[in-house]
C-alpha cells in the first residue's frame, strides 16, 4: 500500500499553482508525485504536441509530438517549486533524450512546461543548477505550456487500479 500524505490535509485554494512534469511513462510520475506532501491534484495527459484530443496509440504510433505528461496542481503555501522539482530530478533521468528506462520515444521525453510565465527563470535556474550533478548535459525540456489534454480515464491513477502494473519510477520513498 502506497501512503498518501495529503490525504487529509486542508489545501490552501488561493495558494494553487499548476504545473506539467514530463518524466517517461506518466503512470509512475503520477504515482510517486502525488505523494510529495503539498501535491494538491495529479491528472495524466498530452502535452505541447501538434494534434487536438490525441488518444494513447495515436501518441505512441504516430508523430503527434506530444509528450506524456503529468498535470501538478500544488499548494505553495506548503509545497515550493524548488522543492516539487527536486522531488521530480529524483524519478527522472535528464541526461537522455526521448527516453525514460525502457520507454523510448519522443513521447517519453523529460519536460518541465509552465503556464507561469513568471517561474521560467526559477525552473531555469534550478535545471542549471542540477547540472553540477551530471556529466553528460541536461536535454530535459523547459516550455511554456502550449496545449494540454487529459489521457483517456484508464491512465488516470493507473498504478493504484493496477498495483503490479508496469512501472519506471521507483516508489519505495512513500510505502508505508
Amino acid at each position: 500500500m502506497l501512503r498518501n500524505p495529503n490525504a487529509n490535509v486542508a489545501f490552501d485554494m488561493d495558494a494553487l499553482k499548476t504545473i506539467y512534469l514530463a518524466g517517461g511513462c506518466f503512470w509512475g510520475v503520477d504515482a510517486y508525485i502525488k505523494r510529495v506532501w503539498g501535491v494538491y491534484q495529479t491528472e495524466s495527459g498530452y502535452a505541447n504536441g501538434d494534434t487536438e484530443n490525441p488518444t494513447y496509440e495515436e501518441v505512441c504510433k504516430n508523430n503527434t509530438g506530444h509528450a506524456e505528461v503529468v498535470k501538478v496542481v500544488y499548494d505553495t503555501s506548503r509545497l515550493s517549486l524548488e522543492r516539487l522539482l527536486r522531488e521530480f530530478f529524483e524519478i527522472t533521468d535528464p541526461t537522455t533524450l526521448n527516453r525514460q528506462a525502457e520507454d523510448v520515444g519522443t513521447q517519453y521525453r523529460s519536460g518541465i512546461y509552465y503556464i507561469d510565465e513568471s517561474e521560467k527563470g526559477a525552473i531555469e535556474a534550478y535545471v542549471q543548477d542540477q547540472q553540477k550533478n551530471y556529466t553528460d548535459p541536461i536535454v530535459m525540456e523547459i516550455l511554456p505550456l502550449r496545449n494540454y489534454y487529459s489521457a483517456e480515464e484508464y491512465h488516470q491513477n493507473y498504478l493504484e487500479k493496477n498495483p503490479d502494473g508496469y512501472c519506471h519510477v521507483d516508489l519505495s520513498k512513500y510505502k508505508t
